[in-house]
């Protein structure tokens, strides 16, 4: 199969709960071998979505199709191809390592002498080697990851997804579990994720953005920047951020400089506008007049974080 070959097709996926539609009518595509990210506030529609395409839920209307085959109310044949890692990770805690292990591998249906051959390679992938008899509830948050991640991967899927897999895990461990994904891709697996990281969605292939139910932009990081920023980005260093923030938006809500956005990052204040510097003046006066300094300033590429923004606001 080629990298542009659809592994997945979503066509006008709809989920309605009585007159609230929580999933509007989507459409995209998951390529081959891709790591496609799913991206969008909470309640969005992100899991709703991933449990119709899972064949967990049913749709109001619409329908998704998984390597050719279409997902209905029968899921056998499509079962054993895809594998699932949810966000509470699906694990039982009163079990070890090992044992979990176990208990997926026959679930899936593996042999024996099969199982015990995947569960060192899914052991040595993780790098879970010497942990097999700890309990799972014993394990840092890093490593319940790592596991869940290798109980999904047992049967060896074509397809693989991942619902917010890293919430509430730490910087390292996250970086590590993208790491094992990398892997999992050069072997040709096809990665759909679910996140609200921008680190993260920065690796991904492709993206989708969904906002109340609906994609709001699909493509590269380079196709969405080019869709939804319509403007350049100055990154400015205050004595006081959260002031200087508080100031240009008033400067914006009275149209004294023609402003898009304001936003916070840490320390940094990222102000987005059209021609950006030739605003760069009014803005240094308009924080000095409000008792800012404003140290360094340069105008910058946008980053996803910022075009993600600009796409939710509109």
């Amino acid at each position: 199969m080629n990298s542009t070959q659809s592994t997945i097709e979503v066509t006008d996926l709809t989920k309605r709960f009585g007159d609230f539609a929580a999933v509007n009518g989507i459409n995209f595509e998951v390529h081959h071998g891709e790591i496609f990210g799913f991206l969008g506030p909470n309640g969005s529609g992100k899991t709703t979505t991933i449990r119709m395409m899972l064949g967990l839920m049913k749709p109001t209307s619409g329908s998704t199709q998984i390597l050719g085959m279409k997902v209905d109310g029968d899921t056998r044949r499509i079962r054993p191809r895809v594998g699932y890692m949810s966000q509470r990770f699906s694990l039982y805690n009163d079990l070890t390592v090992l044992q979990n292990l176990n208990f997926y591998g026959a679930a899936y249906g593996l042999s024996n002498s099969e199982l015990q051959t995947r569960i060192k390679e899914a052991l040595t992938m993780a790098g879970l080697e010497g942990r097999e008899n700890a309990k799972t509830k014993e394990l840092s948050g890093g490593w319940r990851q790592r596991l869940a991640l290798s109980a999904a991967i047992l049967h060896r899927p074509e397809v693989l997804f991942l619902d917010e897999p890293t919430a509430g895990v730490d910087p390292l461990s996250r970086r590590a579990f993208w790491d094992l994904l990398y892997q999992l891709i050069a072997e040709g697996i096809t990665v759909f994720v679910t996140t609200h990281y921008m680190d993260e969605a920065e690796h991904c292939h492709r993206l989708a953005f969904i906002q109340h139910g609906d994609i709001i932009a699909y493509g590269t990081a380079e196709q969405i920047t080019a869709q939804k920023m319509h403007g350049d980005v100055l990154e400015i260093e205050p004595s006081d951020a959260p002031g200087a923030v508080r100031a240009l938006r008033t400067a914006q809500a009275d149209q004294t400089i023609p402003i898009k956005e304001v936003e916070l990052y840490g320390s940094l204040v990222h102000v987005v506008a059209p021609d950006i510097k030739k605003h760069q003046r009014a803005i240094e006066r308009e924080l000095h007049k409000a008792g800012i300094r404003t140290g360094h300033m340069s105008v910058i590429a946008p980053s996803l974080e910022d075009v993600f923004i600009s796409a939710m606001k509109k």
